[in-house]
């Protein structure tokens, strides 16, 4: 082979990579990559490559404010974040859940689907 193998998945960013014939499988996520193919668009570093949508699929933008749309009980303690509770300065992250944020000054990762932007 003369074109070199990525080191990371484009896809989920792991490292779990495994040649398949003239394919580069990602075992994580299932990723399909052909490394002779170009790799102009995989290599788009402006920002990140997801898409998160509120409850209402308004897109999210690191930095938004947000509002809870249901109570959430917080796992693995007796807090519920209560619904109209507003959220600032989130980070979208890749992943299950979607958002990064600080409520009540624990820092917690919430799924888009329980929020709406303010």
């Amino acid at each position: 082979m003369t074109t070199q193998a990525p080191e990371s998945c484009p896809q989920c960013h792991g490292d779990n990579l495994y040649p398949d014939g003239a394919l580069t499988i990602c075992a994580d996520c299932g990723f399909e990559l052909d490394p002779s193919a170009s790799t102009s668009s995989a290599t788009d570093d402006d920002g990140p490559e997801f898409v998160v949508r509120d409850a209402n699929g308004t897109p999210l933008a690191d930095g938004d404010s947000v509002v809870l749309v249901k109570s959430l009980p917080v796992k693995g303690s007796s807090v519920t974040l209560k619904q109209g509770t507003k959220v600032k300065n989130i980070r979208l992250v890749p992943g299950d859940h979607g958002v990064d944020c600080r409520v009540d000054g624990m820092s917690l990762m919430l799924k888009a689907e329980f929020l709406r932007k303010a």
